[in-house]
């Protein structure tokens, strides 16, 4: 099989541009070639096995599954998380949230900053912010244990301490803290939290109609969707949660659908939240919302 075999079967699923791009993902990524290695015959002198490899490859992203699950990794902000469908893919935009909390951190006072992930998926918020920021106590919590257990794996991988616990975020009470910490991890005194951060399911049943199909089908309803009766179910929740749990201050910061979150700043101020503002992801589109604890 050529480079141009795989990517002429791939336009069957993608426009003639992204099934190339696809294409030279797969066997760039995972054979560590260069294209200069692929257009002088690279992938005709793979081993049988590795030829192999790429055929089972091609038919699953045949099948619309992401590139990112076939390959079994996805890089975000610069390190290599592990992903497979219980978890979300991790997208560039999401980055805007890590770097605008390691630029801004909250004072120290004397202590280690404490940061909490809500909705961690595979863990890539997390344990960038805590590669970024190592001396900072950081938690994240997740419904899934699916989700969880692919993100200890993420943080074995990365050699970073990150506390894991299961929580759903529809039912938190304020000033809950880890009973079961990472080997190794010390819960600091503070029962409050400096920063919380979230990503929750944002996107409209209605909404469905409009998204790829390799999304649909293969990476996990419960991480995507809320009613549409109800587009801010887990953003309330979660701003209730950090009134109640942030020291003076303290900043949430939450990833939104687009169509809301001019909505979502408005109603975190509602709740109680001050400072609250929108900002713009890097293709422009109004993605982030903000706020401190008075």
């Amino acid at each position: 099989m050529t480079y141009d075999d795989i990517w002429r079967r791939l336009a069957g699923v993608y426009d003639q541009r992204e099934a190339r791009a696809v294409a030279r993902m797969l066997v760039e990524e995972k054979f560590s070639l260069s294209f200069a290695d692929i257009i002088c015959g690279g992938v005709e002198a793979l081993s049988v096995a590795d030829k192999q490899w790429i055929e089972a490859a091609v038919k699953r992203l045949e099948q619309g599954e992401p590139i990112q699950y076939v390959l079994g990794w996805a890089w975000f902000g610069g390190l290599k998380f592990n992903v497979r469908s219980g978890v979300l893919i991790p997208r560039p935009e999401t980055e805007w949230l890590v770097d605008n909390i390691c630029a801004h951190p909250a004072p120290l006072n004397d202590r280690p900053l404490r940061i909490l992930d809500i909705g961690t998926g595979s863990g890539c918020i997390a344990l960038s912010i805590k590669q970024r920021l190592p001396e900072t106590y950081v938690e994240a919590w997740d419904i899934s244990t699916e989700a969880l257990s692919i993100a200890a794996d993420n943080a074995r991988s990365l050699s970073l301490d990150v506390v894991w616990r299961q929580q759903d975020a529809l039912n938190i009470t304020p000033n809950v803290l880890s009973t079961t910490p990472n080997d190794n991890s010390v819960v600091p005194d503070s029962p409050l939290w400096d920063v919380i951060v979230s990503n929750p399911p944002y996107i409209c049943e209605r909404e469905r109609t409009d998204m790829a199909r390799n999304v649909l089908e293969h990476e996990p309803s419960t991480a995507l969707f809320v009613p549409d009766t109800d587009p801010l179910l887990f953003y309330r929740a979660i701003t209730r949660y950090a009134v109640g749990s942030l020291n003076e201050g303290g900043r949430l910061l939450f990833e939104c659908n687009t169509l809301y979150a001019g909505d979502t700043a408005r109603m975190m101020a509602d709740e109680g939240m001050t400072a609250t503002q929108v900002y713009d992801d890097c293709f422009g589109k109004p993605r982030f919302a903000v706020g401190k604890r008075k």
